[in-house]
């Protein structure tokens, strides 16, 4: 079993209805329905302490890649494997990524509103509200980028569409949760969806999970991520089953006296 509660390492349990709950670092008192199993509760805002790093890398990023400027940031202390901050990466890494990519971006206003509106997202959104914060974060992006308001017409349009394809595709998948999954599937439509709609082509590297051991709800082999062997060609196949044949029964095999013989079989 990995480590989930920040205080005694835990696994964490989700209630059906909110307790009111007082944090193990702050002692801020809120009502939540996430604790470990011992009782710990840590409020968003220590949970995603040190997130203020996200501005910074966004900033100094050169990438026209979301998934690599948000797998760096995953590398850094205060990214755990589940958790809200991935609702303010998400839409971070996009808007770097776009703002490199050619999009006409004032980034560093862009990334604090982002910072401002991802970190309003609660963590467990996405299974008490139907709503993923990677997913959310998207539509955030999108509207930031588009500077969308309520009263705006096709940007508001393009920001819900975003969203919209962005929870259809972590919907799709099903569950458990995994912020790491859908993160990536919420910036792969991402990345899609702004080429289409705003002409803009941002980079997309291969996504490959290496962070399943650390996940203890792991779909394993249902995840579009998952690290696959790769499966035997059908020649290679044929030979594998020839040789278990011939070990269960040798008398099957053709023989040779001479390896000149064998040589011109084989050629």
């Amino acid at each position: 079993m990995q480590e989930e509660c920040l205080i005694c390492k835990a696994p964490l349990e989700y209630l059906d209805t909110d307790v009111l709950m007082e944090c193990a670092i702050c002692h801020k008192q809120e009502p939540s329905k996430t604790r470990c199993v011992n009782g710990h509760y840590v409020c968003s805002e220590c949970h995603t302490s040190g997130m203020d790093a996200i501005i910074a890398h966004c900033l100094h990023t050169e990438s026209k890649d979301p998934v690599a400027i948000l797998e760096q940031m995953m590398s850094m202390p205060f990214c755990h494997m589940h958790g809200p901050e991935h609702h303010v990466m998400v839409g971070a890494a996009l808007l770097a990524a776009y703002h490199n990519a050619g999009g006409e971006l004032d980034l560093p206003k862009a990334l604090s509103e982002m910072y401002s509106r991802g970190k309003a997202v609660p963590g467990g959104a996405c299974g008490f509200w139907g709503a993923c914060g990677a997913g959310l974060s998207a539509g955030m992006y999108m509207a930031i980028a588009t500077g969308s308001t309520p009263l705006a017409n096709e940007a508001w349009g393009l920001s819900n569409q975003m969203t919209a394809r962005a929870l259809g595709s972590i919907g799709a998948v099903g569950g458990p949760r995994c912020c790491k999954r859908d993160s990536y599937l919420a910036i792969r439509e991402a990345v899609q969806f702004t080429a289409e709609q705003l002409g803009v082509t941002m980079e997309l590297q291969p996504i490959l999970c290496t962070r399943s051991a650390q996940n203890n709800q792991c779909i394993k082999m249902r995840c579009p991520f998952k690290l696959k062997a790769e499966l035997p060609k059908e020649e290679t196949l044929e030979v594998i089953e020839e040789v278990r044949m011939l070990k269960e029964n040798p008398s099957k095999g053709k023989r040779y006296q001479d390896v000149d013989t064998m040589m011109e079989d084989l050629l």
